[in-house]
Protein backbone atom coordinates (compact mmCIF):
# COMPACT_ATOMS: atom_id res chain seq x y z
CA UNK A 1 0.00 0.00 0.00
CA UNK A 2 1.66 3.23 -0.87
CA UNK A 3 2.28 5.89 2.01
CA UNK A 4 -0.08 8.10 0.33
CA UNK A 5 -3.07 5.35 0.10
CA UNK A 6 -2.28 4.96 3.63
CA UNK A 7 -2.76 8.08 4.95
CA UNK A 8 -5.83 8.51 2.94
CA UNK A 9 -7.00 5.41 4.41
CA UNK A 10 -6.15 6.51 8.62
CA UNK A 11 -7.46 10.17 8.00
CA UNK A 12 -10.40 8.64 7.03
CA UNK A 13 -10.41 6.49 10.12
CA UNK A 14 -9.33 9.39 12.40
CA UNK A 15 -12.36 11.26 10.52
CA UNK A 16 -15.31 8.21 11.49
CA UNK A 17 -13.55 7.91 15.15
CA UNK A 18 -14.12 11.79 15.53
CA UNK A 19 -17.51 11.31 14.79
CA UNK A 20 -18.03 7.91 16.74
CA UNK A 21 -19.14 9.49 20.12
CA UNK A 22 -22.66 8.11 20.74
CA UNK A 23 -24.63 11.11 22.09
CA UNK A 24 -27.38 12.92 20.72
CA UNK A 25 -24.85 15.73 19.10
CA UNK A 26 -24.26 12.85 16.85
CA UNK A 27 -26.55 14.06 13.72
CA UNK A 28 -24.99 17.67 14.83
CA UNK A 29 -21.04 15.97 13.98
CA UNK A 30 -22.49 15.33 10.16
CA UNK A 31 -24.38 19.03 9.91
CA UNK A 32 -20.60 20.14 10.48
CA UNK A 33 -18.76 18.24 8.57
CA UNK A 34 -21.57 19.34 5.86
CA UNK A 35 -20.40 22.55 6.74
CA UNK A 36 -23.60 24.57 8.24
CA UNK A 37 -21.76 25.29 11.07
CA UNK A 38 -25.03 24.27 13.49
CA UNK A 39 -23.38 21.81 15.90
CA UNK A 40 -20.15 20.16 17.36
CA UNK A 41 -19.17 16.52 18.11
CA UNK A 42 -19.48 15.90 21.87
CA UNK A 43 -18.44 13.90 24.34
CA UNK A 44 -19.21 13.63 28.31
CA UNK A 45 -16.15 15.01 29.44
CA UNK A 46 -14.97 11.63 31.11
CA UNK A 47 -11.29 11.52 32.29
CA UNK A 48 -8.80 8.64 32.32
CA UNK A 49 -5.55 7.82 33.49
CA UNK A 50 -3.01 5.42 31.99
CA UNK A 51 -0.64 3.46 34.39
CA UNK A 52 2.66 3.80 32.97
CA UNK A 53 3.13 0.48 32.30
CA UNK A 54 0.10 0.14 30.15
CA UNK A 55 0.63 3.75 27.98
CA UNK A 56 1.37 2.99 24.20
CA UNK A 57 4.35 4.60 22.47
CA UNK A 58 5.53 7.74 22.34
CA UNK A 59 3.37 10.13 19.81
CA UNK A 60 5.44 11.50 16.93
CA UNK A 61 4.02 14.31 14.72
CA UNK A 62 5.13 17.36 12.93
CA UNK A 63 3.11 19.68 11.53
CA UNK A 64 2.42 23.47 10.61
CA UNK A 65 1.12 26.47 13.42
CA UNK A 66 -1.20 28.57 12.84
CA UNK A 67 1.61 31.48 12.05
CA UNK A 68 3.18 29.06 9.20
CA UNK A 69 5.72 27.92 11.01
CA UNK A 70 7.28 23.90 11.97
CA UNK A 71 6.41 22.29 15.40
CA UNK A 72 7.21 18.62 16.11
CA UNK A 73 6.83 16.33 19.00
CA UNK A 74 11.14 16.46 19.25
CA UNK A 75 11.13 20.12 20.33
CA UNK A 76 8.98 19.33 23.32
CA UNK A 77 11.42 16.08 24.06
CA UNK A 78 11.29 15.21 27.76
CA UNK A 79 8.29 18.22 28.50
CA UNK A 80 4.84 17.59 29.76
CA UNK A 81 2.84 17.96 26.60
CA UNK A 82 -0.81 18.59 26.17
CA UNK A 83 -2.35 18.38 23.23
CA UNK A 84 -6.27 19.78 22.63
CA UNK A 85 -8.09 18.43 19.76
CA UNK A 86 -10.82 21.68 18.67
CA UNK A 87 -12.16 23.70 15.89
CA UNK A 88 -13.59 27.27 16.08
CA UNK A 89 -17.41 26.50 15.50
CA UNK A 90 -17.24 23.82 18.20
CA UNK A 91 -19.35 25.59 21.48
CA UNK A 92 -17.36 23.27 23.76
CA UNK A 93 -14.00 24.43 22.57
CA UNK A 94 -14.93 27.51 23.34
CA UNK A 95 -16.39 27.54 26.57
CA UNK A 96 -13.01 25.34 27.97
CA UNK A 97 -10.66 27.87 25.90
CA UNK A 98 -10.40 30.05 28.97
CA UNK A 99 -9.61 27.14 31.07
CA UNK A 100 -6.84 25.26 29.05
CA UNK A 101 -4.95 29.18 28.87
CA UNK A 102 -5.46 29.19 32.87
CA UNK A 103 -3.74 25.86 33.45
CA UNK A 104 -1.51 26.22 30.43
CA UNK A 105 0.12 29.43 32.65
CA UNK A 106 -0.16 27.48 36.05
CA UNK A 107 1.84 24.87 35.31
CA UNK A 108 5.02 26.79 33.23
CA UNK A 109 6.80 26.04 36.44
CA UNK A 110 6.47 22.35 35.97
CA UNK A 111 7.44 22.33 32.46
CA UNK A 112 4.30 21.54 30.97
CA UNK A 113 3.95 22.60 27.30
CA UNK A 114 0.27 23.17 25.63
CA UNK A 115 -0.37 22.40 21.89
CA UNK A 116 -3.53 23.08 20.42
CA UNK A 117 -4.28 20.62 17.39
CA UNK A 118 -7.36 22.35 15.28
CA UNK A 119 -8.89 19.59 13.18
CA UNK A 120 -10.82 21.17 10.73
CA UNK A 121 -10.35 25.09 9.96
CA UNK A 122 -7.83 27.13 7.93
CA UNK A 123 -5.40 29.68 9.62
CA UNK A 124 -7.75 32.85 9.52
CA UNK A 125 -10.33 30.97 11.57
CA UNK A 126 -7.94 29.38 14.03
CA UNK A 127 -6.14 32.33 14.03
CA UNK A 128 -9.25 34.50 15.49
CA UNK A 129 -10.35 32.20 17.40
CA UNK A 130 -7.00 32.30 19.34
CA UNK A 131 -7.02 36.21 19.25
CA UNK A 132 -11.06 35.85 20.75
CA UNK A 133 -9.96 33.44 23.52
CA UNK A 134 -6.72 34.54 24.41
CA UNK A 135 -5.06 31.66 23.47
CA UNK A 136 -1.30 32.10 23.47
CA UNK A 137 -0.02 28.54 23.14
CA UNK A 138 0.33 27.38 19.13
CA UNK A 139 -1.75 24.77 17.33
CA UNK A 140 -1.16 23.17 14.80
CA UNK A 141 -3.56 22.66 10.86
CA UNK A 142 -4.67 19.13 10.73
CA UNK A 143 -7.29 19.98 7.65
CA UNK A 144 -4.79 19.33 4.36
CA UNK A 145 -1.85 17.88 6.57
CA UNK A 146 -1.90 13.96 5.71
CA UNK A 147 1.29 13.32 7.50
CA UNK A 148 0.30 14.85 10.82
CA UNK A 149 -3.52 12.56 10.35
CA UNK A 150 -1.05 9.84 9.86
CA UNK A 151 0.51 10.30 12.83
CA UNK A 152 -1.98 11.18 15.14
CA UNK A 153 -4.54 8.51 13.61
CA UNK A 154 -1.61 6.01 14.30
CA UNK A 155 -0.85 6.98 18.15
CA UNK A 156 -3.94 8.90 19.40
CA UNK A 157 -7.64 7.63 19.98
CA UNK A 158 -9.54 10.70 19.31
CA UNK A 159 -13.36 10.03 20.05
CA UNK A 160 -14.54 13.37 20.05
CA UNK A 161 -13.58 17.05 20.06
CA UNK A 162 -12.69 18.70 21.85
CA UNK A 163 -10.38 15.99 23.34
CA UNK A 164 -7.31 16.65 25.40
CA UNK A 165 -4.52 13.89 25.80
CA UNK A 166 -1.74 14.81 28.79
CA UNK A 167 1.56 13.23 27.43
CA UNK A 168 4.40 12.10 29.81
CA UNK A 169 7.85 13.07 29.39
CA UNK A 170 8.85 10.20 27.14
CA UNK A 171 5.73 11.34 24.87
CA UNK A 172 3.22 8.86 25.60
CA UNK A 173 -0.54 9.43 26.45
CA UNK A 174 -0.87 9.41 30.13
CA UNK A 175 -4.57 10.86 30.48
CA UNK A 176 -7.52 11.33 28.28
CA UNK A 177 -10.32 13.89 28.50
CA UNK A 178 -13.05 12.99 25.84
CA UNK A 179 -15.38 16.31 25.61
CA UNK A 180 -15.31 19.29 27.63
CA UNK A 181 -13.17 19.93 30.48
CA UNK A 182 -15.49 21.66 32.83
CA UNK A 183 -12.65 22.26 35.57
CA UNK A 184 -8.84 23.60 35.43
CA UNK A 185 -8.17 21.70 38.32
CA UNK A 186 -8.93 18.32 36.71
CA UNK A 187 -6.35 19.19 34.29
CA UNK A 188 -3.85 20.88 36.34
CA UNK A 189 -3.39 17.68 38.41
CA UNK A 190 -3.41 15.39 35.47
CA UNK A 191 -0.55 17.68 34.44
CA UNK A 192 1.31 17.84 37.76
CA UNK A 193 0.99 14.12 38.14
CA UNK A 194 2.92 13.35 34.60
CA UNK A 195 5.50 16.11 35.41
CA UNK A 196 5.62 14.53 39.02
CA UNK A 197 6.52 10.80 37.94
CA UNK A 198 8.73 12.13 35.06
CA UNK A 199 11.00 13.83 37.19
CA UNK A 200 10.94 10.81 39.80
Amino acid sequence: MTRRLLAGVLALALTAGLAACTSPNDDLAGQYREGDNKGFISGDGTVTEIAAEDRGAPIEFTGTAVDGSSVSSADYAGQVLVLNFWYAQCGPCRAEAPLLEEVYTDTQDVGAEFLGINIYDGPEQAGSFEQTYGISYPSLLMQGDADLKLALAASASVQAAPTTLVLDTEGRVSARIVGQLREASILRTLVEDAASAGAS
